[in-house]
Protein backbone atom coordinates (compact mmCIF):
# COMPACT_ATOMS: atom_id res chain seq x y z
CA UNK A 1 0.00 0.00 0.00
CA UNK A 2 1.25 3.47 -0.86
CA UNK A 3 2.60 5.51 2.00
CA UNK A 4 0.18 8.23 0.92
CA UNK A 5 -2.84 6.02 1.80
CA UNK A 6 -5.08 8.03 4.16
CA UNK A 7 -6.16 4.84 5.95
CA UNK A 8 -2.74 3.44 6.82
CA UNK A 9 -0.76 6.70 6.72
CA UNK A 10 -3.20 9.50 7.54
CA UNK A 11 -2.39 13.16 8.14
CA UNK A 12 -2.66 13.05 11.92
CA UNK A 13 -2.45 16.83 12.16
CA UNK A 14 -5.82 17.25 10.41
CA UNK A 15 -8.86 16.59 12.63
CA UNK A 16 -11.10 16.51 9.57
CA UNK A 17 -9.02 13.81 7.90
CA UNK A 18 -8.82 11.75 11.09
CA UNK A 19 -12.58 12.07 11.70
CA UNK A 20 -13.45 10.97 8.17
CA UNK A 21 -10.95 8.13 8.44
CA UNK A 22 -12.46 7.08 11.82
CA UNK A 23 -15.96 6.73 10.36
CA UNK A 24 -14.63 4.73 7.40
CA UNK A 25 -12.86 2.34 9.77
CA UNK A 26 -15.99 1.95 11.93
CA UNK A 27 -18.13 1.15 8.86
CA UNK A 28 -15.59 -1.26 7.36
CA UNK A 29 -15.18 -3.08 10.68
CA UNK A 30 -18.94 -3.61 10.84
CA UNK A 31 -19.51 -4.60 7.20
CA UNK A 32 -16.32 -6.57 6.49
CA UNK A 33 -14.63 -7.62 9.76
CA UNK A 34 -10.89 -7.93 9.20
CA UNK A 35 -10.76 -5.34 6.42
CA UNK A 36 -9.68 -2.58 8.81
CA UNK A 37 -6.62 -4.55 9.89
CA UNK A 38 -5.81 -5.50 6.28
CA UNK A 39 -5.94 -1.83 5.20
CA UNK A 40 -4.64 0.03 8.22
CA UNK A 41 -3.28 -2.37 10.83
CA UNK A 42 -1.86 -5.84 11.39
CA UNK A 43 -2.25 -7.63 8.06
CA UNK A 44 -1.95 -11.08 9.64
CA UNK A 45 -4.85 -10.33 11.98
CA UNK A 46 -6.69 -8.90 8.99
CA UNK A 47 -6.28 -12.16 7.06
CA UNK A 48 -7.74 -14.11 9.98
CA UNK A 49 -10.70 -11.74 10.22
CA UNK A 50 -11.33 -11.70 6.47
CA UNK A 51 -11.04 -15.48 6.31
CA UNK A 52 -13.60 -15.90 9.09
CA UNK A 53 -15.91 -13.36 7.46
CA UNK A 54 -15.64 -15.04 4.06
CA UNK A 55 -16.33 -18.45 5.61
CA UNK A 56 -19.42 -17.08 7.36
CA UNK A 57 -20.74 -15.45 4.17
CA UNK A 58 -20.17 -18.57 2.08
CA UNK A 59 -21.84 -20.77 4.70
CA UNK A 60 -24.86 -18.45 4.92
CA UNK A 61 -25.16 -18.40 1.13
CA UNK A 62 -24.97 -22.19 0.93
CA UNK A 63 -27.61 -22.57 3.65
CA UNK A 64 -29.87 -20.12 1.81
CA UNK A 65 -29.54 -21.96 -1.50
CA UNK A 66 -29.91 -25.34 0.21
CA UNK A 67 -33.00 -24.09 2.04
CA UNK A 68 -34.61 -23.17 -1.26
CA UNK A 69 -33.70 -26.44 -2.97
CA UNK A 70 -33.73 -28.97 -0.14
CA UNK A 71 -35.13 -27.59 3.15
CA UNK A 72 -35.01 -30.97 4.88
CA UNK A 73 -31.21 -30.91 4.68
CA UNK A 74 -31.11 -27.50 6.38
CA UNK A 75 -33.36 -28.71 9.20
CA UNK A 76 -31.08 -31.73 9.58
CA UNK A 77 -28.00 -29.50 9.86
CA UNK A 78 -29.60 -27.44 12.62
CA UNK A 79 -30.86 -30.43 14.62
CA UNK A 80 -27.92 -32.84 14.35
CA UNK A 81 -25.70 -33.02 17.42
CA UNK A 82 -22.24 -32.86 15.77
CA UNK A 83 -23.12 -29.87 13.56
CA UNK A 84 -24.65 -28.06 16.54
CA UNK A 85 -21.48 -28.64 18.55
CA UNK A 86 -19.25 -27.37 15.73
CA UNK A 87 -21.59 -24.42 15.22
CA UNK A 88 -21.43 -23.51 18.89
CA UNK A 89 -17.61 -23.51 18.85
CA UNK A 90 -17.56 -21.47 15.62
CA UNK A 91 -19.94 -18.87 17.03
CA UNK A 92 -17.91 -18.47 20.23
CA UNK A 93 -14.75 -18.10 18.11
CA UNK A 94 -16.40 -15.45 15.93
CA UNK A 95 -17.67 -13.56 18.98
CA UNK A 96 -14.16 -13.40 20.44
CA UNK A 97 -12.59 -12.56 17.07
CA UNK A 98 -15.03 -9.69 16.43
CA UNK A 99 -14.37 -8.37 19.94
CA UNK A 100 -10.62 -8.38 19.24
CA UNK A 101 -11.08 -6.78 15.81
CA UNK A 102 -13.32 -4.03 17.22
CA UNK A 103 -10.96 -3.17 20.07
CA UNK A 104 -8.09 -3.09 17.58
CA UNK A 105 -10.17 -0.83 15.33
CA UNK A 106 -10.65 1.59 18.21
CA UNK A 107 -6.87 1.62 18.67
CA UNK A 108 -6.28 2.31 14.98
CA UNK A 109 -8.84 5.12 14.89
CA UNK A 110 -6.79 7.24 17.31
CA UNK A 111 -9.84 8.95 18.75
CA UNK A 112 -7.85 11.74 20.38
CA UNK A 113 -6.88 12.92 16.89
CA UNK A 114 -10.49 13.22 15.68
CA UNK A 115 -12.73 16.26 16.08
CA UNK A 116 -14.02 16.93 19.61
CA UNK A 117 -17.67 16.39 18.65
CA UNK A 118 -16.93 13.18 16.76
CA UNK A 119 -14.99 11.43 19.52
CA UNK A 120 -18.02 10.47 21.64
CA UNK A 121 -20.08 9.40 18.63
CA UNK A 122 -17.31 7.29 17.10
CA UNK A 123 -16.61 5.52 20.38
CA UNK A 124 -20.31 5.00 21.17
CA UNK A 125 -21.23 3.64 17.73
CA UNK A 126 -18.24 1.30 17.78
CA UNK A 127 -19.09 -0.08 21.21
CA UNK A 128 -22.79 -0.52 20.32
CA UNK A 129 -21.88 -2.43 17.16
CA UNK A 130 -19.44 -4.55 19.14
CA UNK A 131 -22.13 -5.47 21.66
CA UNK A 132 -24.65 -6.25 18.91
CA UNK A 133 -22.40 -8.41 16.77
CA UNK A 134 -20.05 -9.97 19.30
CA UNK A 135 -22.74 -10.27 21.96
CA UNK A 136 -25.19 -11.61 19.39
CA UNK A 137 -22.75 -14.29 18.28
CA UNK A 138 -22.08 -15.28 21.89
CA UNK A 139 -25.82 -15.45 22.60
CA UNK A 140 -26.38 -17.54 19.46
CA UNK A 141 -23.62 -19.87 20.64
CA UNK A 142 -25.36 -20.21 24.01
CA UNK A 143 -28.69 -20.97 22.29
CA UNK A 144 -26.99 -23.54 20.08
CA UNK A 145 -25.55 -25.25 23.12
CA UNK A 146 -28.94 -25.25 24.85
CA UNK A 147 -30.59 -26.69 21.74
CA UNK A 148 -27.97 -29.42 21.44
CA UNK A 149 -28.32 -30.30 25.13
CA UNK A 150 -32.13 -30.35 25.01
CA UNK A 151 -32.29 -32.44 21.85
CA UNK A 152 -29.74 -34.86 23.28
CA UNK A 153 -31.83 -35.34 26.43
CA UNK A 154 -35.18 -35.70 24.65
CA UNK A 155 -34.33 -37.68 21.52
CA UNK A 156 -32.37 -40.89 21.12
CA UNK A 157 -29.54 -42.03 18.90
CA UNK A 158 -30.66 -44.46 16.27
CA UNK A 159 -31.25 -45.08 12.59
CA UNK A 160 -34.13 -43.62 10.62
CA UNK A 161 -37.01 -45.87 9.61
CA UNK A 162 -39.19 -45.68 6.48
CA UNK A 163 -42.91 -44.88 6.54
CA UNK A 164 -45.43 -47.72 6.55
CA UNK A 165 -48.01 -47.54 3.76
CA UNK A 166 -46.92 -43.95 3.21
CA UNK A 167 -47.56 -42.93 6.84
CA UNK A 168 -45.56 -42.14 9.95
CA UNK A 169 -47.57 -43.14 13.01
CA UNK A 170 -46.89 -41.78 16.49
CA UNK A 171 -48.34 -42.93 19.79
CA UNK A 172 -48.99 -39.80 21.85
CA UNK A 173 -49.48 -40.41 25.57
CA UNK A 174 -50.40 -37.88 28.22
CA UNK A 175 -49.15 -39.21 31.53
CA UNK A 176 -50.37 -38.25 34.99
CA UNK A 177 -48.51 -39.71 37.97
CA UNK A 178 -50.54 -38.27 40.83
CA UNK A 179 -49.73 -38.91 44.49
CA UNK A 180 -52.91 -40.99 44.84
CA UNK A 181 -52.00 -43.30 41.96
CA UNK A 182 -49.91 -46.43 41.73
CA UNK A 183 -47.59 -45.56 38.86
CA UNK A 184 -48.30 -43.35 35.89
CA UNK A 185 -51.84 -43.29 34.44
CA UNK A 186 -52.07 -42.56 30.70
CA UNK A 187 -55.32 -40.60 30.76
CA UNK A 188 -54.64 -39.28 27.24
CA UNK A 189 -53.86 -41.73 24.45
CA UNK A 190 -53.84 -40.78 20.79
CA UNK A 191 -52.35 -42.08 17.57
CA UNK A 192 -51.19 -39.35 15.21
CA UNK A 193 -50.84 -40.61 11.64
CA UNK A 194 -49.05 -38.27 9.21
CA UNK A 195 -48.72 -38.72 5.47
CA UNK A 196 -45.00 -38.89 4.72
CA UNK A 197 -45.32 -36.77 1.56
CA UNK A 198 -48.10 -34.25 2.12
CA UNK A 199 -47.98 -33.84 5.92
CA UNK A 200 -51.73 -34.48 6.21
CA UNK A 201 -52.38 -35.47 9.83
CA UNK A 202 -55.07 -37.68 11.31
CA UNK A 203 -55.45 -37.74 15.10
CA UNK A 204 -57.15 -40.82 16.52
CA UNK A 205 -58.40 -40.28 20.05
CA UNK A 206 -58.69 -43.43 22.15
CA UNK A 207 -60.81 -42.93 25.29
CA UNK A 208 -59.42 -44.03 28.63
CA UNK A 209 -62.46 -46.26 29.30
CA UNK A 210 -62.09 -48.30 26.10
CA UNK A 211 -62.69 -51.90 27.19
CA UNK A 212 -61.58 -55.38 26.13
CA UNK A 213 -58.49 -53.84 24.51
CA UNK A 214 -56.99 -56.37 22.04
CA UNK A 215 -53.37 -57.33 21.41
CA UNK A 216 -51.95 -58.76 18.20
CA UNK A 217 -50.61 -62.29 18.36
CA UNK A 218 -46.99 -61.10 18.07
CA UNK A 219 -47.38 -58.93 21.18
CA UNK A 220 -45.99 -60.28 24.49
CA UNK A 221 -49.23 -59.13 26.14
CA UNK A 222 -51.24 -61.49 23.94
CA UNK A 223 -50.00 -64.48 25.92
CA UNK A 224 -51.70 -63.03 29.04
CA UNK A 225 -54.78 -61.52 27.40
CA UNK A 226 -55.64 -63.47 24.24
CA UNK A 227 -59.31 -62.50 24.56
CA UNK A 228 -58.66 -58.83 25.33
CA UNK A 229 -57.18 -56.88 28.21
CA UNK A 230 -58.75 -57.50 31.59
CA UNK A 231 -57.41 -57.20 35.09
CA UNK A 232 -55.82 -60.51 36.07
CA UNK A 233 -58.85 -62.69 35.33
CA UNK A 234 -61.88 -62.53 33.10
CA UNK A 235 -62.32 -61.84 29.40
CA UNK A 236 -63.48 -58.21 29.67
CA UNK A 237 -61.83 -55.39 31.54
CA UNK A 238 -63.40 -53.84 34.59
CA UNK A 239 -63.75 -50.16 35.40
CA UNK A 240 -60.21 -50.19 36.78
CA UNK A 241 -58.64 -52.19 33.94
CA UNK A 242 -59.40 -50.28 30.75
CA UNK A 243 -57.05 -48.67 28.25
CA UNK A 244 -55.75 -46.15 30.79
CA UNK A 245 -54.27 -48.92 32.97
CA UNK A 246 -52.49 -50.87 30.23
CA UNK A 247 -49.40 -48.78 30.93
CA UNK A 248 -49.44 -49.80 34.62
CA UNK A 249 -49.97 -53.46 33.68
CA UNK A 250 -46.88 -53.44 31.48
CA UNK A 251 -44.72 -51.19 33.64
CA UNK A 252 -45.41 -52.57 37.12
CA UNK A 253 -47.04 -55.97 36.71
CA UNK A 254 -45.30 -57.51 33.67
CA UNK A 255 -42.02 -55.67 32.95
CA UNK A 256 -40.41 -59.02 32.11
CA UNK A 257 -42.43 -59.12 28.88
CA UNK A 258 -40.37 -56.26 27.43
CA UNK A 259 -36.77 -56.84 28.61
CA UNK A 260 -35.19 -54.68 25.87
CA UNK A 261 -37.48 -51.67 26.24
CA UNK A 262 -35.13 -49.50 28.30
CA UNK A 263 -32.20 -50.12 25.95
CA UNK A 264 -34.34 -48.83 23.08
CA UNK A 265 -35.32 -45.61 24.84
CA UNK A 266 -38.71 -46.88 25.94
CA UNK A 267 -40.25 -48.76 28.88
CA UNK A 268 -42.44 -51.86 29.36
CA UNK A 269 -45.50 -49.71 30.01
CA UNK A 270 -45.00 -47.67 26.85
CA UNK A 271 -44.45 -50.80 24.78
CA UNK A 272 -47.62 -52.36 26.18
CA UNK A 273 -49.54 -49.22 25.20
CA UNK A 274 -47.94 -49.27 21.74
CA UNK A 275 -49.04 -52.88 21.25
CA UNK A 276 -52.56 -52.03 22.39
CA UNK A 277 -52.77 -48.99 20.09
CA UNK A 278 -51.55 -51.03 17.11
CA UNK A 279 -54.22 -53.66 17.68
CA UNK A 280 -56.94 -51.04 18.17
CA UNK A 281 -56.11 -48.94 15.09
CA UNK A 282 -54.55 -51.51 12.77
CA UNK A 283 -51.57 -49.18 12.25
CA UNK A 284 -47.86 -49.93 12.65
CA UNK A 285 -46.61 -47.36 15.15
CA UNK A 286 -42.99 -46.37 14.58
CA UNK A 287 -42.53 -43.92 17.47
CA UNK A 288 -44.05 -42.83 20.75
CA UNK A 289 -44.13 -39.47 22.53
CA UNK A 290 -44.92 -39.40 26.26
CA UNK A 291 -45.92 -35.99 27.60
CA UNK A 292 -46.05 -35.26 31.31
CA UNK A 293 -49.35 -33.42 31.75
CA UNK A 294 -48.09 -31.34 34.68
CA UNK A 295 -44.89 -30.49 32.82
CA UNK A 296 -46.99 -29.37 29.85
CA UNK A 297 -48.16 -26.48 32.01
CA UNK A 298 -44.56 -25.20 32.18
CA UNK A 299 -44.16 -25.58 28.41
CA UNK A 300 -47.29 -23.52 27.70
CA UNK A 301 -46.09 -20.85 30.13
CA UNK A 302 -42.69 -20.76 28.43
CA UNK A 303 -44.43 -20.12 25.10
CA UNK A 304 -46.28 -17.17 26.61
CA UNK A 305 -49.61 -18.99 26.86
CA UNK A 306 -52.04 -20.28 24.25
CA UNK A 307 -55.13 -18.73 22.67
CA UNK A 308 -58.25 -20.94 22.60
CA UNK A 309 -61.75 -20.30 21.30
CA UNK A 310 -63.91 -21.64 24.14
CA UNK A 311 -67.26 -23.00 22.95
CA UNK A 312 -68.68 -24.03 26.33
CA UNK A 313 -68.31 -22.45 29.76
CA UNK A 314 -65.85 -24.58 31.76
CA UNK A 315 -65.68 -24.69 35.56
CA UNK A 316 -62.37 -24.91 37.36
CA UNK A 317 -63.74 -27.09 40.15
CA UNK A 318 -64.02 -30.66 41.34
CA UNK A 319 -66.89 -32.79 40.02
CA UNK A 320 -70.00 -32.33 42.13
CA UNK A 321 -69.19 -28.76 43.22
CA UNK A 322 -72.42 -26.69 43.30
CA UNK A 323 -72.54 -24.11 40.54
CA UNK A 324 -72.78 -21.22 42.96
CA UNK A 325 -69.59 -22.43 44.70
CA UNK A 326 -67.41 -22.74 41.60
CA UNK A 327 -64.39 -20.52 42.36
CA UNK A 328 -63.49 -19.71 38.75
CA UNK A 329 -64.90 -20.16 35.24
CA UNK A 330 -63.33 -20.24 31.80
CA UNK A 331 -65.81 -18.18 29.84
CA UNK A 332 -67.07 -18.68 26.27
CA UNK A 333 -65.16 -16.84 23.54
CA UNK A 334 -61.53 -16.33 22.60
CA UNK A 335 -59.38 -16.74 25.71
CA UNK A 336 -55.61 -16.41 26.08
CA UNK A 337 -54.67 -18.93 28.76
CA UNK A 338 -51.54 -19.48 30.79
CA UNK A 339 -50.36 -23.02 31.48
CA UNK A 340 -52.54 -23.51 34.55
CA UNK A 341 -55.78 -22.43 32.88
CA UNK A 342 -54.99 -24.40 29.71
CA UNK A 343 -54.48 -27.51 31.84
CA UNK A 344 -57.73 -26.91 33.70
CA UNK A 345 -59.51 -26.35 30.39
CA UNK A 346 -58.25 -29.71 29.10
CA UNK A 347 -58.88 -31.67 32.29
CA UNK A 348 -62.06 -30.30 33.86
CA UNK A 349 -64.71 -32.95 34.60
CA UNK A 350 -67.11 -30.72 36.46
CA UNK A 351 -70.81 -31.60 36.23
CA UNK A 352 -72.01 -31.72 32.65
CA UNK A 353 -68.65 -32.61 31.11
CA UNK A 354 -66.89 -35.95 30.94
CA UNK A 355 -63.97 -37.82 29.44
CA UNK A 356 -65.20 -37.46 25.86
CA UNK A 357 -65.52 -33.69 26.24
CA UNK A 358 -62.02 -33.60 27.67
CA UNK A 359 -60.70 -35.47 24.63
CA UNK A 360 -62.10 -32.78 22.33
CA UNK A 361 -60.62 -29.99 24.42
CA UNK A 362 -57.23 -31.69 24.54
CA UNK A 363 -57.13 -31.91 20.75
CA UNK A 364 -58.23 -28.28 20.55
CA UNK A 365 -55.28 -27.21 22.69
CA UNK A 366 -52.92 -29.37 20.61
CA UNK A 367 -54.04 -27.69 17.40
CA UNK A 368 -53.79 -24.23 18.98
CA UNK A 369 -50.21 -24.90 20.09
CA UNK A 370 -49.34 -26.20 16.61
CA UNK A 371 -50.72 -23.04 14.99
CA UNK A 372 -49.12 -20.62 17.44
CA UNK A 373 -45.63 -22.12 17.62
CA UNK A 374 -43.45 -20.29 15.11
CA UNK A 375 -39.74 -19.45 14.83
CA UNK A 376 -40.26 -15.97 16.30
CA UNK A 377 -41.91 -16.93 19.59
CA UNK A 378 -39.82 -20.09 19.97
CA UNK A 379 -36.58 -18.11 19.56
CA UNK A 380 -37.75 -15.38 21.94
CA UNK A 381 -38.45 -17.91 24.69
CA UNK A 382 -35.94 -20.53 23.64
CA UNK A 383 -34.12 -21.07 26.92
CA UNK A 384 -37.37 -21.56 28.85
CA UNK A 385 -38.84 -23.81 26.15
CA UNK A 386 -35.71 -25.97 26.02
CA UNK A 387 -35.71 -26.34 29.82
CA UNK A 388 -39.42 -27.19 29.89
CA UNK A 389 -39.10 -29.59 26.98
CA UNK A 390 -36.60 -31.83 28.74
CA UNK A 391 -39.04 -32.13 31.67
CA UNK A 392 -42.13 -32.65 29.53
CA UNK A 393 -41.27 -35.05 26.72
CA UNK A 394 -39.90 -38.57 26.50
CA UNK A 395 -39.69 -40.21 23.09
CA UNK A 396 -37.87 -42.79 20.98
CA UNK A 397 -37.73 -40.58 17.90
CA UNK A 398 -34.08 -40.61 16.75
CA UNK A 399 -32.36 -37.25 16.51
CA UNK A 400 -31.32 -38.12 12.97
CA UNK A 401 -35.01 -37.94 11.92
CA UNK A 402 -35.65 -34.48 13.35
CA UNK A 403 -34.78 -32.57 10.19
CA UNK A 404 -37.26 -34.59 8.17
CA UNK A 405 -39.99 -34.36 10.79
CA UNK A 406 -39.54 -30.58 11.20
CA UNK A 407 -40.02 -30.16 7.46
CA UNK A 408 -43.02 -32.50 7.56
CA UNK A 409 -44.45 -30.63 10.55
CA UNK A 410 -44.38 -27.35 8.64
CA UNK A 411 -46.52 -28.98 5.95
CA UNK A 412 -48.87 -30.35 8.60
CA UNK A 413 -49.28 -26.89 10.10
CA UNK A 414 -50.72 -25.58 6.83
CA UNK A 415 -53.33 -28.34 6.43
CA UNK A 416 -56.57 -29.07 8.29
CA UNK A 417 -56.26 -31.90 10.80
CA UNK A 418 -58.61 -34.88 10.54
CA UNK A 419 -60.03 -36.09 13.86
CA UNK A 420 -61.31 -39.56 14.71
CA UNK A 421 -62.78 -40.07 18.17
CA UNK A 422 -63.45 -43.66 19.24
CA UNK A 423 -66.40 -42.62 21.41
CA UNK A 424 -70.18 -43.22 21.36
CA UNK A 425 -70.78 -39.63 20.17
CA UNK A 426 -68.44 -39.56 17.19
CA UNK A 427 -70.11 -39.25 13.82
CA UNK A 428 -70.08 -40.92 11.36
CA UNK A 429 -68.66 -43.91 13.28
CA UNK A 430 -69.84 -44.08 16.91
CA UNK A 431 -68.00 -46.61 19.08
CA UNK A 432 -69.48 -48.52 21.98
CA UNK A 433 -66.58 -48.30 24.44
CA UNK A 434 -67.92 -51.20 26.54
CA UNK A 435 -68.24 -53.61 23.60
CA UNK A 436 -66.07 -52.12 20.85
CA UNK A 437 -66.13 -53.49 17.30
CA UNK A 438 -62.37 -53.53 16.78
CA UNK A 439 -62.41 -55.01 13.25
CA UNK A 440 -64.88 -52.29 12.28
CA UNK A 441 -62.72 -49.63 13.95
CA UNK A 442 -59.64 -50.75 12.01
CA UNK A 443 -61.56 -50.80 8.72
CA UNK A 444 -62.95 -47.32 9.33
CA UNK A 445 -59.55 -45.84 10.26
CA UNK A 446 -57.99 -47.34 7.14
CA UNK A 447 -60.75 -45.83 4.98
CA UNK A 448 -60.07 -42.37 6.42
CA UNK A 449 -56.29 -42.50 6.15
CA UNK A 450 -56.29 -44.30 2.80
CA UNK A 451 -59.50 -43.20 1.07
CA UNK A 452 -60.34 -45.15 -2.09
CA UNK A 453 -59.20 -43.49 -5.28
CA UNK A 454 -62.22 -42.25 -7.26
CA UNK A 455 -62.67 -44.20 -10.47
CA UNK A 456 -63.35 -42.34 -13.68
CA UNK A 457 -66.87 -42.66 -15.12
CA UNK A 458 -66.61 -44.36 -18.50
CA UNK A 459 -67.53 -42.19 -21.45
CA UNK A 460 -70.67 -43.44 -23.22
Amino acid sequence: MSQTSPLRYPDTSSQQVMTTRAWWLVILNFLIPGSVQALAGNKRLGKIGLGATLTLVVFAALVLVLGLLWPTAVFFIFTWGPTLFVGQIALFFYAILWLVLTLDTLRLIRIVKTGPRARWWVASVTVVMMVLVSGGAAYAASLTGSLNSALGKIFVAGPSVPPVDGQYNFLLLGGDAGEDRDGLRTDTAQVVSINAETGQATIIGMPRDLQNVPFNEDSPMYSLYPGGYSQETGEYCTRWACLNTVYVAGELNHPDLYPDAAANGSSPGIEAMRDAAEAITGLDIQYYVLIDMQGLQNLIDSLGGVTITVEERIAIAEPGTPEDQVPEWIEIGEQHMDGYHAMMYMRSRWSGTGDYDRMKRQQQVQEALLRQMNPANVLAKFQEIAAAGTQVVKTDIPQSMLGYFVDLGLKTKELPVTHIELTPYYEPFPVDTEYPDYPGIRTYIDSVIHPPTPTATPTP
